[in-house]
């Protein structure tokens, strides 16, 4: 049990300073795995990520830069204990900063090698209810495919000039193990652009929710290849001071590169995550875009809904509103 005591106030605000990678360096070396040139895991929880100064829990839906807010989450303390439970090990040892520092010049995408066959990546996405024909498109386009070795699914994100700048990669077992590659450009997300001009985009948290939009729409008859359809990568609990919001990226670039968008479909997770990034983008873009916010009728996101029309899953019965 953490001892609560008083912590005066110059002693927390040089606690809140200390990122992850400096207090896992310094504290707990046997936790930290590196997974790429600056980037790293921990044993115990393989889907977060380490990386220039910041860090991301996948399976969580959260990420900062704070090691505090880290501790927080992972031990189940208040942030009071989180404070104490750093302060008493600053006592016994000064920490050595570690902080990575982001390199100015831009790093070439490391693009995982290829898998003789897509067989895995097409089983695992036809598992989560998305349309045979749908991933079979996005492997011919270059879009999917299966990485060697481990078989993880990739999703590759374009510049305008058709040139790979993103790729995340997501396990095709039971594991939750997701990460960007190194170099990834966040400015270039998964996406599937409309084959005619449209002055609508789709947001997403992630690929998957993406491709089961597509395959919702064609399920209901729409055509999916008229609408310009974006994951942002996911999405990140907003700060406290309203002036420090911004939009995702490669949401930003989006916008930059299609002036003629007018409309902006919000199709974010119905977490607490979600729902304030979904009302953050709204308060930053509404005086110039029409921006709708649509989350699901039923479950957390687009494939859990896509499950539930499907029958793969079975949800609460008492939901006010029926899956059409």
């Amino acid at each position: 049990m953490v001892n609560i005591s008083y912590t005066p106030p110059e002693v927390v605000e040089e606690i809140k300073k200390i990122d992850l990678l400096t207090y896992l360096k310094n504290y707990e070396p046997d936790e930290l795995v590196r997974v790429g040139a600056n980037t790293y895991t921990t044993k115990t929880h393989d889907s977060l990520r380490i990386s220039n100064g910041l860090w991301n829990w996948f399976s969580r839906g959260i990420g900062g830069r704070s090691a505090v807010d880290y501790i927080k989450e992972d031990r189940n303390l208040s942030f009071k204990q989180a404070i104490d439970y750093i302060e008493e090990k600053t006592k016994i040892q000064r920490p050595i900063v570690y902080q990575s520092i982001e390199k100015k010049e831009k790093k070439e995408l490391d693009l995982p090698i290829k898998n003789d066959n897509n067989n895995r990546a097409i089983y695992y996405l036809m598992k989560r209810g998305i349309d045979k024909e749908i991933i079979k498109e996005c492997i011919n386009n270059n879009l999917v495919y299966e990485e060697k070795g481990n078989h993880n699914v990739v999703f590759i994100g374009y510049d305008k000039n058709k040139i790979p700048k993103y790729a995340f990669c997501r396990a095709t077992n039971d594991s939750r193990y997701m990460r960007e590659t190194d170099g990834s450009d966040k400015n270039y997300t998964f996406r599937l652009e409309a084959l005619s001009s449209s002055n609508r985009v789709h947001l997403f948290e992630s690929s998957i929710d993406l491709l089961s939009y597509a395959t919702l729409m064609k399920i209901k008859n729409l055509d999916f290849k008229k609408e310009n359809l974006l994951s942002v990568g996911g999405v990140y609990k907003a700060p406290k001071d309203i002036k420090n919001l911004k939009i995702p990226d490669t949401v930003k670039k989006y916008l930059e590169e299609n002036p003629n968008i007018k409309e902006i479909y919000l199709h974010f997770d119905n977490d607490e995550i979600g729902k304030e990034a979904a009302k953050n983008i709204q308060m930053i873009l509404s005086e110039k875009y029409k921006v709708i916010d649509r989350p699901v009728p039923i479950g957390k996101d687009c494939n859990d809904y896509l499950c539930c029309v499907l029958g793969l899953k079975n949800f609460i019965k008492n939901t006010k509103e029926k899956v059409r």
